[in-house]
C-alpha cells in the first residue's frame, strides 16, 4: 500500500482523532490536526502543484525545519507522483543550489528561515524552477514566491487520484554530507511503504502509542520512525527545540510513549537530573515505555546510565543508513539488552553480510566492511552511475562501515572504513576510543580523528567537551587511558567543542580540517 493511502486509510478511520501536535516552548505555541485535517491539506497541496504544472516524474524540493505543515507537503508532493526532494536545513546555498540542479527541481517550497539563502542564489535557481512557493507570514514574502496558506486555501481537499505504482520512485534524500559531498539517494515508494512496516515490527506501536519528533524531519531517521506510529493511526508530537526541559515536559504534557533521542540528547537529559537542574518528580511519565536511539554509535555507558535512572525503560539501538530508507536493516531489539552496545541483528526481512576488500565473507568475529541487502535498499544515487557502482553489487549494499558479528550473530560496528586512523602500521578505530572515555565522569562529549603525522602516518587525537562545571587536564586523560593498549592511546588531547550535525554524526572532517597541522605542531 501507498503511503499516502495509509493516510487516505487513516483519515477514514480515525478522522477527528489528533494526528500531529506541534509544540514550540520557546514561544510557549502549541498547535494540533486532525488525521482527517492531515489527510485533506495533502490533497489541497497536491491539487495546487498540480495547477502550477507539476506532473508525475517532476521534482519538487521541501526545504523547511520541523513545523505541522512539514508533513502534510511531503504526502501532497507524493500524492502528484512527483519526486519529494526534502533538504537538509543547514545546508549553505551554494549547496542548495547544487542539490537542486541534480534534481532538476521544477518547484520550490521553503520557509522563511531559508529566505536570505534562496535570494542568494535565485538566479541561478530560475533556470529550471518555476514555481516558489512560501511558508511564512505574509509580510516576508518574497514577492517571486507565492503564500503557501493563500496556495491551499484555493484548492478542494480531494485527492487528486494520480496513478501511482508502489515501484514507481518517490523520493530523493541526499546523505549528510558528513564524508564529503551530499549524494541524491533515490527512494521508491516500495521502499518507504517497507520502512513503515520495519518501524512498526521492530517497537510493537499500537494505536494508543504517542510518538515524540526532535530530530529533524528531512532525514530518514525522524520520519521513518514516525512511520511505526503512522502506519497504525497514532499520534505523534513535533517538538520544536532540544533542551531537556523542554523534551521532559513534552512527554509528560503529552503523555508521549516511545521517545528516539540522539546522543548528544540523551547525555543531555541525565546531565540535567544529575545535576539537579531537573527532578523526575515534576513529571509524569509513567507511560513512556521505550526510549530508543540510532544515527550515530551509542556509548554503552550511557545506556547503563539511562538505565540507573530509568530502570523500567525499553531500550532499542537502530542502525541504518539513507541508502536503505532510514534505520532498521540491524536493530538491537528491546529484548536484548545483554549486547549492549552491539548494533545487533539483521531487521525484518533484513540479510547481512560482512566482507573484505575483495567481498569475500570474512572469518566470524574478523572485522570487514557491513553489507545489507532486503527491500529498504534504494534504487541508485540519483544521475551518479558510477558511485552507484561503488556501493550497489548485486543487490547488496556496501555500507561504508566496519563491523563484526560475534559469536551470538550479534553485529558490533566497529567505525567507519574512511574514519579508521592507521597509526605506525596498526589500525585505530575511533568509536572503540570513544566509547572508552565516554565512560569518564568528567567527559560530555568526545571525537577522535586522524591528525597527519611524518613519522607515523596518523596520529590519534581525542577532541574531548568536558561536562559543564568540570574542570579536567591532559594528565587525567593520560591516566584514565592507561586501561588501553599503548598502540590505541590518543596521543593527543584538544579540550573543545564537539560538532555534530543535525542528526547527532559527528562532524570529522570539520574536526580534520580545523586541526589540521596540530600534530606536526609538536613533539610525537
Amino acid at each position: 500500500m501507498l503511503i499516502t493511502e495509509i493516510l487516505a486509510r487513516n483519515a477514514r478511520i480515525y478522522g477527528s482523532e489528533t494526528a500531529l501536535v506541534e509544540r514550540e516552548p520557546a514561544i510557549n505555541r502549541r498547535r494540533e490536526i486532525t488525521w482527517k485535517e492531515f489527510d485533506d491539506q495533502a490533497n489541497q497541496v497536491a491539487r495546487a502543484l498540480i495547477a502550477k504544472g507539476i506532473t508525475k516524474d517532476d521534482r519538487v524540493v521541501h526545504l523547511m525545519t520541523n513545523c505541522i505543515e512539514w508533513l502534510p507537503i511531503y504526502f501532497g508532493i507524493l500524492r502528484t507522483g512527483a519526486w519529494a526532494v526534502p533538504l537538509n536545513f543547514r545546508f549553505v546555498a551554494k549547496t542548495i543550489l547544487r542539490c537542486a540542479e541534480t534534481a532538476g527541481a521544477k518547484a520550490f517550497i521553503f520557509g522563511q528561515e531559508f529566505i536570505e539563502r534562496i535570494n542568494s542564489i535565485k538566479q541561478d535557481l530560475d533556470s529550471f524552477v518555476e514555481t516558489y512557493i512560501f511558508l511564512g507570514p505574509e509580510e516576508l514574502r518574497p514577492d517571486y514566491a507565492v503564500s503557501y496558506q493563500n496556495v491551499i486555501a484555493s484548492q478542494p481537499p480531494i485527492n487528486p487520484e494520480v496513478t501511482i505504482k508502489i515501484t514507481d520512485e518517490a523520493a530523493l534524500y541526499f546523505t549528510s554530507g558528513t564524508t564529503g559531498t551530499p549524494k541524491a539517494t533515490l527512494l521508491t515508494h516500495r521502499n518507504l511503504e517497507f520502512s513503515c512496516f520495519v518501524e512498526n515490527l521492530h517497537h510493537h506501536q499500537t494505536h494508543r502509542d504517542n510518538f515524540l519528533c526532535i530530530p529533524p524531519l528531512y532525514h530518514t531517521g525522524a520520519k521513518m520512525h514516525w512511520f511505526g506510529n503512522f502506519i497504525v493511526g497514532a499520534r505523534s508530537v513535533i517538538l520544536k527545540g532540544i533542551e531537556p526541559r523542554w523534551i521532559m515536559e513534552a512527554i509528560s504534557e503529552e503523555h508521549v510513549t516511545v521517545v528516539w533521542l540522539l546522543v548528544p540528547w540523551a547525555l543531555d537529559i541525565l546531565f540535567a537530573i544529575q545535576s539537579g537542574e531537573m527532578k523526575l518528580k515534576d513529571y509524569n511519565l509513567d507511560q513512556w515505555r521505550l526510549m530508543h536511539i540510532g544515527a550515530q554509535p551509542v556509548p554503552p555507558s550511557l545506556i547503563k546510565g539511562w538505565k540507573k535512572v530509568f530502570p523500567h525503560h525499553q531500550y532499542d539501538t537502530n542502525y541504518g543508513l539513507t541508502e536503505c530508507t532510514g534505520p532498521g536493516c540491524v536493530h538491537l531489539g528491546i529484548e536484548n539488552m545483554h549486547k549492549v552496545g552491539s548494533i545487533g541483528l539483521p531487521g525484518f526481512d533484513w540479510e547481512i553480510k560482512i566482507v573484505d576488500n575483495k567481498l569475500n565473507t570474512v572469518v566470524q568475529g574478523e572485522p570487514g566492511e557491513l553489507m545489507v541487502k532486503g527491500p529498504g535498499v534504494m534504487k541508485e544515487y540519483y544521475r551518479n552511475p558510477e558511485a552507484t557502482r561503488e556501493v550497489l553489487v548485486d543487490g547488496w549494499l556496501l555500507t561504508g562501515d566496519v563491523a563484526r558479528q560475534d559469536q551470538d550473530g550479534f553485529i558490533w560496528l566497529v567505525d567507519r572504513k574512511k574514519d579508521v586512523i592507521i597509526t605506525g602500521g596498526e589500525n585505530i578505530y575511533p568509536v572503540e576510543i570513544e566509547d572508552f572515555l565516554q565512560a569518564h565522569h568528567k567527559i560530555h562529549d568526545v571525537a577522535v580523528i586522524g591528525l597527519s603525522s611524518l613519522r607515523l602516518g596518523e596520529i590519534a587525537t581525542a577532541v574531548i567537551q568536558v561536562q559543564p562545571g568540570q574542570e579536567l587536564t591532559k594528565e587525567e586523560i593520560d591516566d584514565f587511558c592507561q586501561a588501553l593498549p599503548r598502540y590505541k592511546r590518543p596521543r593527543r588531547i584538544i579540550f573543545g567543542d564537539v560538532p555534530r550535525n543535525p542528526t547527532g554524526k559527528i562532524e570529522k572532517p570539520k574536526l580534520r580540517k580545523q586541526y589540521a597541522g596540530v600534530a606536526e605542531s609538536f613533539k610525537i
